[in-house]
């Protein structure tokens, strides 16, 4: 990029009549807006006008003529908020703005690259591979290294680069202490080879878009000063998703004028997963001392009950800036969070349902009311009960559960079992784990079929009990058919729970995706988990194969208003009139995974999580839990989420008390011997209300803090703390876990 002739001092004023933009702000956003010079950091909860601020000042700055538009770096995190920043600046101007620095990180990384990419060896002209072309090119490096990709897959080697590509890790700067044990050590030397292969063939992962140009600021020093004086004002959108990478890229081009502007929100942080550290926005007055700090506290989205409740929650996080939500809205008023108490994961969408069907009798539109889950897995009972009761829905930043890729996978298993004529089944399933079956054997057993008139799988398991496959399919399809014979026979003796689970794991298909170390791999284990849940709640697997079937068929609602489905992680920036967010137990929410980390951090991310959810209600917030949930055909108790324990009391009503007393019949599953499958049904009678558990007998045994305990999963601990029949334990192995009291005796 050259310097260029010289840029005049002021831009040419701003088009006369261009209107009052800053009478539309409240005071904190007018603040922030008028800061241009010098570090600020703008801390803009929930619904507190971000966008508005941040599309302002970027107006702003043009409008009092300090800096040209291509002056001005404004980075986001998605084109559509990109889109959106263009479009309001254009509409504050009166005029389109031309030649801005203006996209995402990628993008700009990508177009300074094209001007630079000499120095990593590229040409302007190099391509950005794809996600397919990325692990194509990666298992070529790791075949001529003689690496055995059967013991060390690709994905954990793929997922190792982009965690240190994420941190700003050429192979060159992998330090012993940064290295991993994966293939006897050898990560460093393959990534090494990985990124000397896309040079020689001119490309670039998207990784390597930050990485590059990161690299080229970090040590061409002419470049950097190019882009320094180049740069007047740099506006960053959703700091505190920000990874290492993107923030030195920051770092880099601000140190000179410091006039960086980040806008964000600590108490919204719930990307670690994907590299997002929260300690970028934490550190900001440390990494540009005598930085000012704006806090938006005014929210314009939510009742006053429902900020209540958030910020109750969240204020137990200790590694936050600190800022409070209060209502900006003139009707702020409005009833509490809703905190529900059911008996199991069944009523609990049946709940849902029915307060979705009474909100559309007070005018709540479909298209205004959301369910967030945790887990993906979670919105299977609540599609089934939407389509029972026909209400449209759509599954947001995701598939259907049963379009997802490994639930059909295990359906056609399923079918197989079922019945073995199932062709398209078979087609799906024979190389699913790879058996070696490529598309030679697969046009082999087509034409056998054909010309002995009978099934696929059939005319397969003949065709491997001769020579006509080579040894290594011929043996894996022996094996795959020798196991269908015994999982059948199976599934007459022990039922079709246990039948489809031995069968899912003996065919190597679960295995298959523990073995992945994709960040999808653990949320395809889990829907695996519920299908087998769903299975057990039917008397036969023809049944519930009739059922899917029925389900999906019947599932292509036209109507443009439909309630909406999707994960915490996915809702984020989003806002609806209505709000369910169920499964608040411990192990789902805060998640197990979290729990077994230990230490705070985690912890903290899951509570950020539950404030991300509460958040996005603007008028109703519906929190429930169950007491029971099924494992396969089983049941088992769930502990209530410490985070209800969280919520202040005088933001939130709770149903589940004994006083709302009234006797009823549910129809629930008998409980069964640990592995058996679910066979028959009986009545159940409760005294509770509406959505109530069962008052608990006291313990005569009753637990204390320090009592010396054994639990069966996890050892010998001692009691740290006492909440009515929930333990937390200190246990000597495993570290602190919350458990039942009945699920422990004394030691």
């Amino acid at each position: 990029m050259s310097s260029g002739p010289y840029v005049p001092a002021l831009p040419p004023a701003p088009p006369p009549g261009a209107g009052d933009y800053l009478a539309r702000l409240n005071p904190e956003q007018r603040e922030a807006v008028e800061t241009v010079d010098g570090p600020l950091l703008v801390l803009a909860g929930a619904g507190t006008g971000k966008t508005r601020v941040l599309t302002t000042r970027f107006a702003h700055i043009l409008m009092t003529r300090k800096a040209w538009p291509s002056q001005v770096l404004a980075v986001t995190f998605t084109n559509k908020a990109a889109k959106e920043m263009r479009e309001r600046v254009a509409a504050i101007l009166g005029r389109p703005a031309e030649g801005l620095w203006l996209g995402t990180f990628h993008a700009l990384c990508a177009r300074m690259l094209r001007r630079h990419a000499e120095y990593v060896r590229l040409t302007s002209s190099f391509t950005i591979l794809d996600t397919d072309d990325q692990m194509r090119l990666l298992k070529q490096v790791m075949d001529a290294a003689g690496v055995d990709q059967k013991r060390w897959p690709a994905q954990g080697l793929m997922t190792a680069i982009q965690r240190w590509k994420d941190r700003g890790l050429t192979p060159a700067r992998v330090t012993p202490a940064e290295d991993t044990d994966f293939a006897n050590g050898r990560a460093r030397s393959l990534y090494e080879a990985y990124q000397d292969r896309l040079r020689d063939l001119n490309t670039a992962d998207f990784g390597d878009l930050l990485l590059h140009t990161t690299e080229i600021l970090r040590t061409q020093p002419d470049v950097l000063a190019q882009y320094h004086h180049a740069f007047r004002y740099i506006l960053v959108d959703e700091y505190q998703d920000t990874n290492t990478v993107q923030y030195l890229w920051l770092r880099l081009l601000a140190q000179e004028r410091r006039n960086i502007c980040c806008v964000g929100d600590d108490d919204q942080s719930i990307y670690s997963w994907r590299g997002a550290e929260v300690e970028n926005i934490l550190r900001f007055e440390k990494d540009f001392p005598g930085a000012r700090i704006v806090r938006l506290e005014s929210n314009y989205r939510s009742t006053r009950p429902i900020l209540a409740a958030a910020a109750g929650l969240i204020a137990r996080n200790e590694g936050r800036l600190g800022k409070t939500l209060r209502a900006g809205r003139n009707d702020a008023e409005g009833e509490k969070v809703r905190v529900v108490s059911l008996w199991d994961s069944e009523e609990e969408a049946r709940m849902v349902g029915e307060q979705i069907e009474q909100a559309q009798r007070q005018k709540f539109q479909l298209g205004e009311m959301a369910i967030l889950v945790r887990a993906g897995f979670q919105t299977r009972a609540f599609e089934e009960r939407l389509i029972v009761l026909g209400v449209p829905y759509r599954v947001v930043g995701g598939l259907k559960f049963y379009e997802r890729a490994e639930v059909r996978d295990a359906m056609a298993y399923m079918r197989i079992l079922h019945q073995p004529s199932d062709d398209l089944a078979f087609e799906r399933l024979v190389n699913v784990p790879r058996r070696g079956v490529g598309d030679g054997g697969l046009q082999q057993m087509h034409i056998a079929a054909r010309d002995q008139g009978i099934p696929l799988a059939v005319a397969a398991e003949k065709l491997a009990r001769t020579e006509a496959f080579r040894p290594k399919p011929r043996a894996a399809l022996r094996e795959l058919f020798d196991g269908f014979a015994r999982w059948r026979e199976m599934l007459g003796r022990e039922g079709h729970v246990v039948a489809v689970a031995t069968m899912l794991d003996e065919s190597g298909y679960t295995e298959m995706w523990k073995q992945d170390k994709s960040a999808e791999a653990p949320g395809r284990l889990e829907n695996l988990k519920e299908l087998l849940r769903a299975i057990g709640e039917f008397e036969t697997l023809a049944g519930f194969l009739d059922h899917v079937a029925l389900v999906t068929e019947n599932d292509e609602a036209a109507e443009t208003q439909k309630v909406s489905l999707m994960t915490l992680h996915a809702a984020k920036g989003l806002e609806f009139d209505l709000v369910f967010l169920p499964g608040w137990e411990e192990g789902l929410f805060p998640h197990q995974r979290a729990l077994d980390e230990g230490g705070t951090k985690s912890l903290e991310e899951e509570r950020r999580l539950a404030y991300v959810g509460i958040t996005r209600a603007r008028k109703r917030a519906i929190i429930s839990h169950a007491a029971n949930r099924r494992i396969y055909a089983n049941w088992t108790s769930a502990i209530p989420s410490r985070f209800l324990d969280e919520l202040p009391e005088d933001a939130v009503s709770r149903e589940g008390s004994s006083s709302m007393q009234r006797s009823r019949m549910l129809d629930t599953p008998s409980v069964f011997a640990a592995g058996s499958p679910l066979t028959s049904r009986k009545p159940r009678v409760i005294e509770a209300g509406a959505w109530e558990v069962q008052d608990r007998p006291a313990r005569p045994d009753a637990m204390t803090v320090g009592t010396r305990v054994f639990h069966q999963k996890f050892g010998y601990g001692r009691v740290t703390r006492v909440d009515d029949d929930r333990l937390d334990v200190e246990f000597d192995k495993t570290g602190s876990k919350r458990v039942l009291d009945r699920f422990v005796e004394r030691a």
